[in-house]
């Protein structure tokens, strides 16, 4: 029995089909999307202002975010284990600080306390 001929007409539409969902595809998606600048001229004013005003913040928070990624990725640590590590770190500061503060705070309260009874003659506090 001879070996069947090539099929090129199906092989062809194969390869156009692919042509059309790999190139057509991304293309017309590129050119539907609109740009960033379209869709910020799309919103209402209010929101424009209020973008722009925050635009500044949202960068700083950017900036800060990838300059700490940057000093996790110097660690021998993951990424994730060094950030926790962190996280943990500034919250036990942020405790002691607080425990500080209220020791500061009752100190003086104590201080006026008994400033307060030695300074008004005839007080009974």
């Amino acid at each position: 029995m001879p070996p069947k001929p090539t099929n090129w007409a199906m092989y062809g539409k194969m390869a156009a089909a692919f042509g059309v969902c790999a190139i057509g595809g991304p293309a017309l998606i590129i050119w539907v999307s609109p740009s960033e600048e379209e869709l910020f001229l799309k919103y209402n004013p209010e929101l424009q202002k209020r973008s722009l005003e925050n635009r500044k913040g949202k960068q700083e928070d950017f900036d800060h975010f990838v300059n700490k990624l940057k000093e996790y990725s110097k660690s021998d640590k993951p990424i994730w284990e060094a950030a926790a590590e962190d996280e943990r770190n500034q919250r036990d500061g942020k405790i002691a600080e607080q425990v500080k503060l209220v020791e500061e705070i009752r100190r003086r309260k104590e201080e006026i306390r008994k400033s307060g009874t030695s300074d008004i003659p005839g007080s009974s506090l």
